[in-house]
């Protein structure tokens, strides 16, 4: 049967607000994986607990559920001399996520940066398009509905990896970028990237969804929101926010804003102009209980 396309795209037509999933890595270190361990190993070697922090997300409440394989790019991979396990271990982080889903939930497959720079000389493009490959090939045999291009701060390199999607998939294209707030109050990517500049690029790049992961609470999320609606009304928004900014108590690096706090500030963040709204690092799934309780009164 011919796979269909934009499904998440099109759900969104129907002028529902779609719930996200929450925080991994910090779910992951919760059950035992240690600083300097490959999380996306666990795809293979802690199948039941990967599987366990997709499914408490589906059973609270949430649209869709993100894959672990954030970091599962060959290039980073190399550096735990995984680089030809790159197709297997994103293909078992897919099926996983699928597995919680079930079929009436949407599996977006997660790839991160590279952590490599072009203007220094760290990798060229065409390293980069094999690395992204690889991993979304991985990934779309897995079966996820979409490919999640997150917490990128280079728009050269997000470019690489939405055309390794599109010239290698069906699969929808979601691009979120990550801004830090700057002095003067304005926000930018380690890059200089500011948000409607992310915005005017990836539309030309024919993203489906865009938006904004990791950095910021729901706060500053809002104003995020606002700068990218400024450039594009058009294109979806995805927010995935932290569960405020972290600090530390007690020798621990915490996230302040309590599940509450973000359902408090869900709906002004959908007046900004999201439409998927989701967790980063700090949320929990009673974060996204919480969230869900008031989108199901927003889409009424």
């Amino acid at each position: 049967m011919e796979k269909e396309i934009k499904k998440i795209v099109n759900k969104l037509k129907e002028n529902k607000i779609l719930l996200s999933d929450g925080g991994w890595g910090t779910y992951l270190y919760a059950k035992g994986l240690q600083m300097g361990d490959c999380p996306e190993l666990w795809n293979e070697t802690h199948r039941n607990d990967v599987l366990e922090i997709a499914k408490t997300y589906i059973d609270v409440g949430a649209d869709m559920v993100e894959t672990n394989s954030f970091g599962g790019s060959k290039i980073k991979f190399a550096d735990y001399d995984l680089g030809d396990k790159t197709y297997e271990l994103n293909k078992l982080a897919a099926e996983i996520s699928r597995e919680a889903a079930g079929d009436d939930k949407f599996v977006l497959g997660s790839v991160g940066p590279t952590g490599k720079f072009l203007m220094m000389g760290d990798v060229t493009e065409e390293e980069l398009y094999e690395s992204f490959k690889i991993q979304i090939e991985g990934l779309r045999d897995g079966g996820v509905d979409a490919i999640c291009i997150e917490t990128f701060y280079d728009t050269q390199e997000a470019i690489i990896a939405i055309n390794a999607v599109k010239e290698n998939s069906d699969l929808e294209v979601i691009t979120t970028f990550t801004f830090d707030k700057a002095v003067d109050g304005s926000y930018n990517t380690m890059m200089g990237v500011k948000p409607a500049v992310m915005a005017e690029t990836l539309a030309t790049a024919s993203v489906d969804i865009f938006g904004t992961n990791c950095g910021n609470g729901f706060e500053g999320m809002i104003e995020i929101v606002k700068e990218i609606r400024t450039a594009n009304s058009e294109l979806p928004i995805l927010v995935h926010a932290n569960a405020g900014l972290p600090i530390e108590e007690n020798g621990k690096i915490v996230y302040p804003d309590s599940p509450e706090r973000m359902a408090e500030l869900t709906p002004t963040l959908v007046k900004a102009g999201a439409n998927i709204i989701g967790g980063c690092c700090g949320t929990s799934p009673e974060h996204i209980k919480a969230i869900r309780t008031v989108i199901d009164k927003i889409n009424g």
